[in-house]
């Protein structure tokens, strides 16, 4: 793959997306990352910080292994901090916070500390470079994933069909459903870079029936595109049954399996893409060392399914697979916003 040196079009990037988070200057942005972090990454956001006139400091932390259970990959739960609490204090003290730990924040357990002190933090994807330069966020997708995440909220329920056999109804009441367009500017919220997704986290037993993963689509933890298909029979949440032959269901069973954890075979969260300048094709430019995925995730019209921790419901578990499905339409309460893989504006 390319080689990690500072490039201008990269410090540009970083820049321009840490000016979309409306910092000032003399605002106190910390860098979080942590001891297996691509080192330029937190290189790039320190630079672009002081270019806007920043205070800025990093807080670099051990990568803790656990080399008891299986590989652990593409949770958003970074286990870095530790419940490290002077650490949590000047996160949650600073204006805004650019992780670059491997995992992120997201469903982090320290996460809710932070934001409470009124910082707002920014998950840089371990992404390469150059793919985050090619997502900054532009002014169209931000106003588009509110109208979809409005949409969301005021629905009852989300039904997904496909030729390849998906058929799934999720109902959406007490669901806790939000969006990301790749920068924040509020105090007290996260955002990821890059960005361009609308998601549902259904409550308890809120999803039922068959969800067919077909050759194309993929599986974000394994950085695999799916060769063969796969059928998941999904019941109140939890997937029942994998059906399918080949390498790509055997490896499925075999991950989900090893965490000795029910909850890892039910829902996490929902939801659907909204970014079109990401790419469904990306994955095959880059070594999997080099790539994270959060680009497919967000790509336009995929329909993003995910097993795992779902705080909505109540659920915990370090088992996490993000399934980004092609050529899905998807219902809120009977009218299409996505079809045939398609966004409906």
């Amino acid at each position: 793959m390319l080689p990690e040196t500072l490039e201008p079009s990269w410090l540009a990037a970083f820049e321009a997306v840490l000016a979309r988070c409306a910092l000032q200057p003399g605002d106190v942005v910390a860098v979080l990352c942590e001891s297996q972090t691509r080192p330029v990454l937190p290189q790039l956001a320190q630079l672009a910080a002081a270019r806007l006139g920043c205070r800025v400091f990093t807080l670099c932390v051990p990568t803790p292994f656990d080399n008891a259970g299986p590989v652990v990959r593409s949770t958003g739960a970074s286990a870095a901090l530790q419940q490290l609490g002077p650490v949590v204090g000047a996160l949650a003290a600073s204006t805004l916070v650019v992780d670059c730990t491997v995992e992120g924040l997201m469903h982090a357990p320290e996460l809710p500390a932070i934001l409470a002190g009124g910082a707002r933090v920014i998950y840089v994807s371990n992404e390469h470079p150059e793919a985050l330069a090619r997502l900054v966020p532009n002014d169209a997708v931000e106003p588009l994933v509110k109208a979809h995440v409005k949409r969301l909220r005021a629905a009852k329920s989300m039904r997904v069909s496909s030729p390849a056999g998906t058929d799934l109804v999720i109902s959406l009441a007490a669901a806790v459903c939000g969006g990301n367009w790749g920068y924040t500017t509020r105090p007290g919220t996260m955002t990821h870079w890059p960005g361009g997704l609308a998601l549902a986290f259904p409550a308890a037993r809120s999803v039922n029936g068959t969800l067919v993963l077909a050759e194309g689509d993929v599986n974000l933890t394994f950085k695999r595109y799916i060769e063969r298909p796969i059928t998941l029979r999904i019941e109140d949440d939890y997937v029942v049954k994998i059906e399918g032959a080949g390498v790509d269901a055997e490896l499925m069973r075999s991950y989900i399996s090893a965490w000795g954890d029910r909850d890892a075979y039910a829902v996490s969260h929902v939801g659907y893409g909204l970014n079109a300048a990401a790419r469904w094709d990306s994955m095959a430019l880059y070594d999997k060392r080099d790539f994270n995925g959060t680009e497919l995730r967000a790509f336009a019209g995929n329909f993003l399914y995910s097993t795992g921790a779902n705080e909505v419901a109540g659920r915990h578990t370090r088992g996490h697979f993000d399934l980004p499905v092609r050529n899905c339409t998807v219902e809120l309460d009977g009218v299409a916003v996505v079809q045939a893989g398609e966004v409906i504006a």
